[in-house]
């Protein structure tokens, strides 16, 4: 014990001294403290992911994949799990599951191919297998991939495969079956085989759209074969059909000879498949694709550099020949020349009814693009083409044709929206482009004939885009038009609903060469718009605000465009 003594009265204080005991225990009890708090002060990590986590949640990946047919018409899905598989290898390129994850590269690609048909992603199948193989001999996977090797050059070694159609015969020769481009479900459920019914085609110098008719939906493959002199035949693309049957009235070869192609020709290769080849002469790059309601397969064509077999683009330029006046402006810059004007629907089909009885979308959007075509031309002094001038029913594969063979600068589809809910009213533009929102789905299922489940199945609107380099002008042209649609219509209507710019696939969009939008004047399910759209002055201030839109489109994009034809220029 020791004493110490109070500031306050100077008193002894007595303070008991500490054992060493306790002073041990308080020694520990702060070094544990310490280090409980050093230790929580650490950053936690977790636990290391492994190639064979990597692996499953790669299989995940693949799982959610070929459970949706919906998801598998997508290339960026499959890539997506790719890239899960790849990262596996990565992982541990020498590990156990190294030659899984590579496996399933392959595997995946050749998947892919399926879909796309594209030889580019059996290449890409071919490389992963043969790697497992060189690089890891005493995997269990190098039979595998072996077997999977096999499948793939079998598969990629048709595209030197004869074709067996000639002119106008029939042969029964039984060759290796080509993978499917569309998803099995697709295939007919009545088992009955599908009709070719008819082939069709429309071209210019630099452009051929061909396309096949039938009676109904079918699975069916396309290949190219390069030019085989020894057997003396041209560089062909050929389309087999399955579970098909040659038509009676079918014309089994229709000469083409522009500038690509020189005819297209079909017959029945076996029992139960139609082939129809397409012969090139000259040709850069190519798409295939289907529309539904009713089933058939379009082929469209581009030239090389622009143009055809015939000749250089410049040496067309300066003979004044093959090409069209537009075609001609376009690379002189001379701005925007020759518009297509397209009015939706016509002939047997009808549209969309009207609020009012006897009122249907075909007749109100050819009065419409009737004043819109003489506006057009009078203001802006452009050349216009109309689709159709008359009632008269034009498949929407055809509307695209005719604006790119007549090298248009700009086309403009008019159409008239509608609800079953009559309340729906409004404006809107759209271009073409993957859907945003469930209405834009609603809006193409309509006017594309089709169902909404069809609108899913993108691969070919997909393709379509890889190759439309027009996909921001559109989306330009469409905003000015659309703006200034609203803009002007609500100086002299109420409630003008602006439903902005939107995009969607639409059918009739497809393949379109040139700026291309699609307009949705009024909802001619409501009322009020239905009755504004049968009136003259309505329709007059509608097409007014349109050519507003086109002008100031072209201005933005090329001031020189407009000469002296327009009256408004400043």
């Amino acid at each position: 014990m020791y004493l110490t003594t109070s500031a306050k009265n100077r008193e002894p204080v007595r303070t008991e001294s500490p054992s060493r005991l306790q002073r041990v225990l308080m020694r520990s009890i702060g070094f544990l403290v310490l280090c409980v708090f050093m230790l929580s002060s650490l950053p936690v990590s977790a636990p290391a992911t492994t190639a064979k986590d990597k692996y499953y949640k790669a299989d995940a990946c693949y799982n959610r994949l070929r459970s949706s047919s919906l998801k598998k018409k997508y290339r960026h899905n499959w890539e997506t799990c790719i890239g899960k598989y790849e990262d596996v290898y990565k992982d541990d390129p020498s590990g156990p599951w190294a030659a899984a994850g590579l496996f399933m590269c392959g595997k995946l690609y050749y998947g892919l191919s399926v879909q796309s048909g594209l030889d580019s992603d059996l290449e890409k199948s071919r490389t992963y297998f043969q790697r497992i193989i060189r690089n890891y001999p005493e995997s269990r996977y190098k039979s595998r991939s072996e077997k999977e090797l096999a499948k793939v050059d079998k598969k990629l070694g048709t595209t030197e495969a004869s074709d067996s159609v000639s002119s106008g015969s029939e042969s029964l020769t039984t060759l290796i079956r080509q993978s499917a481009t569309v998803a099995a479900e697709t295939s007919t459920s009545s088992g009955k085989p599908t009709i070719v019914q008819g082939l069709r085609y429309w071209s210019n110098p630099n452009y051929t759209r061909v396309v096949i008719d039938a009676d109904q939906e079918t699975t069916y493959a396309h290949r190219k074969l390069n030019e085989d002199p020894s057997i003396d035949k041209p560089q062909r693309l050929f389309i087999d059909l399955t579970n098909s049957r040659v038509g009676a009235d079918l014309q089994k070869e229709v000469p083409i000879n522009d500038d690509l192609l020189m005819s297209v020709r079909a017959a029945q290769n076996t029992p139960d498949q139609v082939r129809v080849v397409v012969d090139i002469k000259s040709f850069d790059s190519y798409k295939v694709f289907s529309l539904k309601n009713p089933f058939r397969i379009v082929i469209d064509i581009w030239g090389k550099n622009g143009v055809g077999a015939s000749g250089s683009a410049t040496t067309q330029a300066q003979n004044g020949a093959a090409l069209g006046k537009s075609a001609l402006a376009t690379q002189l810059q001379l701005g925007v020349r020759r518009i297509i004007v397209d009015p939706g629907h016509g002939g047997k089909d009808y549209g969309a009814p009207g609020y009012l009885k006897g009122v249907y979308e075909k007749n109100v959007t050819l009065a419409i693009s009737k004043k819109l075509a003489a506006k057009l031309e009078k203001e802006l002094g452009c050349e216009v083409i109309m689709t159709r001038k008359t009632d008269k029913y034009l498949t929407l594969e055809e509307r695209t044709a005719i604006a790119n063979t007549e090298n248009a600068d700009l086309f403009i589809s008019i159409h008239t929206n509608a609800n079953t809910d009559h309340r729906a009213r409004g404006i809107e533009t759209y271009f073409l482009n993957l859907a945003t929102d469930n209405d834009a789905i609603l809006v193409a299922a309509r006017e594309n004939a089709t169902s909404t489940k069809n609108i899913s199945d993108l691969e070919s609107i997909l393709n379509s885009l890889m190759h439309n380099v027009k996909v921001n002008e559109s989306s330009r042209l469409a905003t000015y038009v659309q703006d200034s649609i609203c803009s002007e219509l609500s100086k002299k209507y109420s409630r003008v609903n602006n439903k902005k710019v939107k995009q969607a696939p639409f059918y009739v969009l497809l393949g379109a060469q040139m700026p291309a939008i699609l307009v949705e004047t009024s909802f001619i399910s409501n009322k009020e718009e239905c009755e504004r759209l049968i009136n003259g002055k309505y329709q007059d201030a509608m097409v007014d605000s349109i050519v507003d839109g086109v002008r100031k489109y072209i201005r933005e994009t090329n001031p020189t465009a407009l000469f002296g034809n327009d009256p408004n220029q400043g």
